[in-house]
């Protein structure tokens, strides 16, 4: 019994990622149950055997959102500034790998045509990741590690932005280009020096 039901949990994230990748590439209109069915090999009628209305099916993806951008937050227990740099690392990378959720996410047309409930469940997702991207922020800015010259609301744009930007972008293939671009974000991130520099003396 239990591997009959870990077989079906199984289909069901099989089912879900194929429906991301459909609204990925054509848009959630597009999501139906014979194009589901057609993109992972099944009849439509076995597209019921594992959600009972299409409704279902959208609060699964919903579900399925949900856990894989939880996923990609860091333990509290790191040092801040570390917690930002695995959270972009983690969160481009996932999403990345899963465009249709970042549509989801930042499309109101794709909020518009999920059932109410996850409209808003997407909504608190967002707000999650802003509450823990402003406190991670805080908590550097508390420790010296973060500068403090901008306020961490200010500066949370700019982490998401980036992190949207890397899940989005072409390089996000390329492994060294990633990383430069999340090397600078840190630095970015990084208290301000007022030292400068002393003239140099002019040669005579």
């Amino acid at each position: 019994m239990a591997t009959r039901r870990r077989a079906k949990e199984d289909r069901q994230v099989e089912l879900t990622d194929a429906a991301l990748r459909i609204i990925a590439t054509h848009g959630i209109a597009a999501l139906t149950t014979r194009r589901l069915a057609a993109e992972v090999g099944l009849s439509s009628g076995a597209i019921f055997r594992h959600f009972a209305s299409l409704d279902e099916l959208l609060g699964a993806v919903v579900a399925r959102a949900e856990a894989v951008l939880a996923a990609t937050v860091p333990p509290a227990t790191l040092p801040p500034l570390t917690q930002l740099d695995h959270f972009i690392s983690a969160r481009s990378a996932a999403v990345g790998g899963q465009p249709g959720i970042l549509r989801l996410v930042l499309s109101e047309q794709f909020q518009l045509a999920l059932p109410a409930r996850g409209s808003q469940r997407l909504a608190a997702c967002v707000q999650r990741t802003r509450g823990f991207v402003v406190a991670a922020l805080r908590a550097g800015q508390a420790d010296g590690s973060v500068r403090d010259d901008v306020a961490a609301e200010t500066l949370a744009p700019i982490v998401i932005g980036t992190v949207q930007a890397l899940a989005l972008a072409p390089l996000r293939g390329s492994r060294s280009g990633a990383d430069r671009v999340r090397a600078g974000l840190l630095t970015l991130l990084h208290p301000v020096t007022t030292a400068r520099a002393a003239p140099r003396k002019r040669s005579s």
